[in-house]
């Protein structure tokens, strides 16, 4: 009965532990086939380029972006791909330049600092859809999901919303959507780092404001340069 029951639970070890192996081998899945689709959240310091003369920036300007990336492999090795997304942006810039109506409720722009007015905030305000697409190299493979990368690449956004925000000696003073805004706003991306922490960076090609926003005659035709960090999930 002795020599039974060493037996039996003999038998009963060793089915447990290859039980145990087959689990862990089965549940090994490796996809030779993988993408590197992401979800994206991005942190930045906005910057204004080429301002009018005496235009400067007040404060801190800062952007919210977020989205989804799906991703295309390229070759065979799938460390080279193209990403094409859908996300969304909130964008603030302070500044000096004060927007109000005049009486017959046309926009103005006037500096603050040439006019002498004081305040404590003044900025405007942007609210995106957006659109990246993006040229990917990775060194990520099949079983590595913590990678170095380098993705650069274009990004065209749609004005969903503008606003237009000023406190100090005048009261407060308010717009929303006012049609100097470029309903489109593009520029180039860059953005490189390793695992989850990544530094980025977007240049504007073409102005926030159009040019019959003017100041003094002159078009205020200031870019956007963004820069901070991005976190992609996946």
């Amino acid at each position: 009965m002795k020599l039974i029951s060493t037996l039996f639970l003999s038998f009963f070890s060793i089915t447990l532990l290859w039980s145990q192996e087959t689990v862990i081998d089965t549940t090994k899945v490796i996809d030779e086939n993988y993408r590197e689709d992401q979800f994206y959240l991005a942190i930045t310091y906005n910057l204004l380029a080429d301002k009018p003369g005496n235009v400067s920036q007040t404060g801190f300007s800062s952007g919210f972006h977020l989205g989804f990336i799906r991703d295309f492999p390229l070759n065979e090795k799938r460390n080279f791909g193209l990403g094409l997304g859908l996300g969304a942006s909130i964008n603030s810039y302070n500044h000096n330049i004060f927007v109000s109506k005049n009486d017959s409720g046309e926009i103005e722009y006037i500096n603050l600092s040439d006019a002498d007015i004081s305040y404590t905030k003044n900025k405007f305000s942007t609210y995106l859809v957006e659109m990246p697409l993006e040229f990917r190299w990775r060194t990520s493979t099949a079983e590595e999901y913590k990678f170095w990368r380098i993705y650069t690449g274009f990004k065209v956004g749609y004005l969903l919303s503008s606003s237009t925000k000023f406190k100090g000696e005048l009261g407060t003073v308010k717009n929303n959507n006012i049609k100097d805004f470029n309903d489109f706003q593009y520029g180039v991306t860059f953005s490189a780092g390793y695992n989850t922490w990544n530094f980025h960076l977007y240049y504007s090609l073409n102005p926030i404001l159009s040019k019959d926003a003017q100041l003094k005659e002159q078009a205020i035709d200031m870019f956007a340069v963004k820069f901070g960090l991005i976190f992609y999930i996946l």
